[in-house]
């Protein structure tokens, strides 16, 4: 399949742009990693309902009623998109998965010792949050690969002590997929629970967070809204209702409240209680038709079609001089369309700034917010990068990062290609043109 069939659903794919050197391309987006561009729907259903827009849960208006029904009646939508249980769980509207995982890690922390399990490839959202608490991480293998083995060994190491087993459904850097069901499960026999990261794994692959008394069962999720076609920054956690139950929420203001006196304060319910100050009703909306117009297409037709795209690309990579794939590309393993990369002799940065300036192509340089899990892949120490950030006028190591979406097609690859190949071919002269980073 040349071009994908999802073109027509996606907005902006064909758009011509500017090139600084003069001419004109096809703009050709191949950094969905970070942010996609809306489903023409999402952007339709947003435009639609605009005339209804009002207030949520705060007047007696039509509008404001009609706008609260709406806006409640989405939670259902998402829970079924990922088969949350909404007897047991309850789904809160934030920003993004950073906002998601902070939300949580505030909601968990009672202020008693307690250990936080991460791994050594997580997006920095899914470390920081939890170095409040003893943390550790479980490592990865030499090809970068969550070990499975550690996971088992520090759960034994700290058995009850252990909150919580954090990870990522999907690697940023590498598209790696983790196999989140058989890490749910062995957690859940050292009565840990889990959290999944799902920025990257929710906008391509099926995931089923299983029913409640399986031991299988995903007992946290958190995604992003604009990872996945929607515009307007909303994003979303899933728990059980019981967390959010307990204890203080990290903002309080209007909407997490039943009552309020001098002296007194009677939280509301969750979700509510979370969701302090006027909700993102159109960001909801855009994510609602996101997950309708997913669903439509088939998450399981999405993954197949992606994953076509990442092996036509890997084996054309692999014949560019110079070029170095930081990802393992054995056919077989579960992951996402995610290709990281370096070219011999051109910093990553500069590479990236060719890419985007000789053929309007976009992709991502640097860390991707996961710098240890990039020096690990790299085999760069802590000390080595604060070296290098001295010696460059521009960022320290780092890699290149092509990620697809459904959108994408071979023949955008091929653009991709062929100015590597000129790129790898042409060192000096490119080198020279863009400046030395």
């Amino acid at each position: 399949m040349a071009g994908s069939v999802f073109r027509d659903l996606v907005v902006g794919v064909d758009n011509e742009i500017a090139l600084p050197g003069g001419g004109a391309a096809v703009s050709i987006n191949l950094d969905n990693a970070a942010t996609t561009p809306p489903f023409v729907d999402a952007l339709n259903e947003i435009i639609n309902f605009a005339p209804m827009y009002s207030s949520v849960n705060r007047g007696a208006g039509y509008k404001s009623q009609l706008s609260t029904e709406w806006y409640e009646r989405s939670r259902k939508a998402v829970a079924d998109f990922v088969k949350a249980d909404l007897e047991h769980d309850v789904v809160i509207y934030v920003k993004n998965t950073t906002e998601a995982i902070n939300k949580l890690s505030y909601r968990l922390y009672d202020g008693k010792k307690g250990v936080i399990l991460s791994t050594g490839m997580e997006h920095h959202s899914n470390d920081l949050p939890w170095r409040k608490y003893h943390l550790d991480y479980v490592e990865t293998d030499n090809h970068g690969r969550l070990d499975l083995g550690d996971l088992v060994k520090k759960l034994k190491k700290y058995g009850r002590s252990v909150k919580l087993v954090t990870v990522t459904g999907a690697s940023n850097v590498t598209g790696y997929v983790n196999p989140v069901h058989e890490i749910a499960e062995t957690a859940h026999r050292f009565n840990a629970k889990i959290l999944v990261d799902g920025a990257q794994l929710v906008p391509h692959a099926e995931l089923d967070m299983k029913p409640f008394n399986s031991p299988r069962h995903i007992d946290y999720l958190a995604f992003s809204g604009h990872k996945m076609y929607a515009p307007f920054g909303a994003g979303v956690l899933i728990g059980p209702e019981a967390t959010f139950k307990k204890g203080i929420p990290e903002y309080a203001g209007g909407g997490t409240v039943k009552t309020v006196t001098r002296k007194k304060v009677i939280w509301d319910d969750p979700p509510n209680k979370d969701e302090a100050g006027t909700p993102n009703v159109m960001g909801v909306l855009g994510l609602q038709a996101a997950i309708q117009t997913l669903s439509r297409i088939r998450m399981r037709n999405i993954a197949d079609y992606e994953l076509e795209l990442w092996k036509y690309a890997v084996e054309r990579l692999r014949d560019i001089p110079g070029l170095t794939l930081h990802c393992d590309t054995h056919p077989g393993k579960p992951r996402i369309g995610i290709i990281p990369f370096n070219l011999d002799g051109i910093h990553h940065a500069l590479v990236a700034d060719i890419l985007s300036r000789e053929a309007g192509i976009a992709v991502r340089s640097g860390c991707f917010c996961a710098q240890p899990y990039v020096r690990r892949l790299l085999s760069v120490t802590p000390g080595e990068t604060v070296i290098r950030r001295r010696n460059y006028r521009s960022s320290g190591p780092g890699m290149v990062r092509v990620s697809f979406g459904l959108y994408n097609d071979r023949n955008e690859i091929n653009v991709l290609i062929q100015t590597l190949r000129r790129v790898a071919e042409h060192r000096e002269y490119y080198t020279q043109k863009y400046g030395t980073r």
